[in-house]
């Protein structure tokens, strides 16, 4: 072989060489700089509080304006807004449907005196303001303008970004929310054939046994039992009003947590009701009028309401909780107690319908197991 093809096979060799030293050299440069690769950052549970309230109707133009709030409702929630914002989920029972126009055959015509809300829907962003982030439509109210109605008021808590459950049997049922790293199952039932019913047990636990394996926690909604300022007892059978088949109350809250539910609001009877602890798990059966401007009779029993704030661990048990006591004054629109009047009835009331079943409430509205 020539020298000159053994110089040019030499050259070549040490390009080469050299080529492949530099790709590795930026090989192992890359991976220093990337580092190993990061796996995925378990997220912490950690407990929730719930804030949760009774049967809001924030003004009605079902007759005429005259039953709107003042400043057209801007400030009705106002006095409240801080409690209700600072829980990591709020909950209240919508007690009306939102819609414009529409047509209702629950009243004769020219009526001056009939129970079908229409609220406004543009009233949405004040319950958004006040903090709420998902509201029970399983009510006898929320069809009072039909299934229009229903899909205007879903249509209007959807537009600011507020959960909501129960204004049918289909996938509107049950709504789902997040906090804390704890994903939060809500389920509404109500006493009608639209809604999921209090009286179907068994289809209870199926809603409550579906969500169970889609959430950490489940709650489940109920708005159930007689109404008027002499109910305030939780009886332990069916309750009725008029002909209307309302729930075996307890029958119905201990077996939807047999089912897996983690905590039971109820609402429904216009009064407040006791509190009962039921498998490490809490029971609220009625969390009377909230903000019920204008259409309501609101006196004594009636007037009475509160906020109940509850603590729970990420698997559901019941930690502690706190009533925020307050009145509806004139025509309505929840204001804060100092009074304490309402936590002193829920306290009486729980010690007399359920013993030590009861949840120890102080005089500061702290209550416990």
């Amino acid at each position: 072989m020539s020298k000159f093809l053994i110089n040019l096979l030499a050259f070549v060799s040490v390009a080469l060489t050299s080529a492949c030293g530099s790709k590795t050299v930026e090989s192992q440069e890359r991976t220093r700089v990337a580092g190993p690769v990061s796996q995925p950052v378990e997220v912490q549970k950690g407990p929730i509080t719930i804030a949760a309230v009774g049967d809001i109707m924030l003004g009605s133009t079902s007759i005429n304006d005259s039953f709107l709030p003042p400043n057209d409702g801007a400030d009705i929630l106002k006095e409240v807004a801080p409690i209700l914002s600072k829980a990591d989920i709020t909950f209240g029972n919508l007690e009306g449907p939102m819609l414009e126009g529409g047509k209702t055959t629950k009243c004769p015509p020219n009526s001056t005196r009939c129970f079908a809300f229409r609220v406004p829907t543009r009233y949405n962003k004040w319950l958004k303001d006040a903090g709420f982030d998902v509201m029970s439509l399983a009510n006898n109210h929320a069809g009072d303008f039909g299934d229009y109605g229903r899909s205007s008021t879903r249509q209007a808590l959807d537009a600011v970004g507020i959960k909501h459950a129960g204004s049918d049997r289909s996938e509107f049922s049950t709504a789902y929310l997040e906090a804390n790293g704890v994903k939060v199952a809500f389920i509404a039932f109500g006493h009608n054939s639209i809604v999921p019913n209090v009286n179907e047990l068994a289809a209870a636990k199926q809603y409550v046994e579906a969500a169970s394996k889609k959430a950490d926690i489940v709650v489940v909604s109920f708005h159930g039992g007689a109404e008027g300022t002499d109910q305030q007892r939780v009886p332990n059978r069916t309750e009725f009003y008029g002909s209307e088949a309302r729930g075996n109350l307890p029958l119905f809250a201990r077996t939807v947590i047999d089912a897996g539910a983690d905590l039971v609001l109820g609402h429904g009877p216009h009064v407040m009701r006791g509190m009962e602890i039921y498998k490490d798990r809490l029971i609220a059966y009625s969390m009377g009028n909230f903000a019920t401007y204008g259409m309501f009779t609101l006196r004594a029993e009636t007037a009475l309401t509160a906020i109940f704030e509850i603590k729970l661990n990420p698997d559901g048990s019941f930690v502690d909780g706190k009533l925020h006591a307050g009145k509806q004054l004139g025509r309505g629109g929840p204001t804060l107690d100092p009074s304490g009047e309402g936590i002193r009835v829920v306290r009486n009331l729980s010690i007399a319908d359920f013993g030590d079943r009861a949840p120890k409430i102080r005089d500061d509205g702290s209550f416990g197991k």
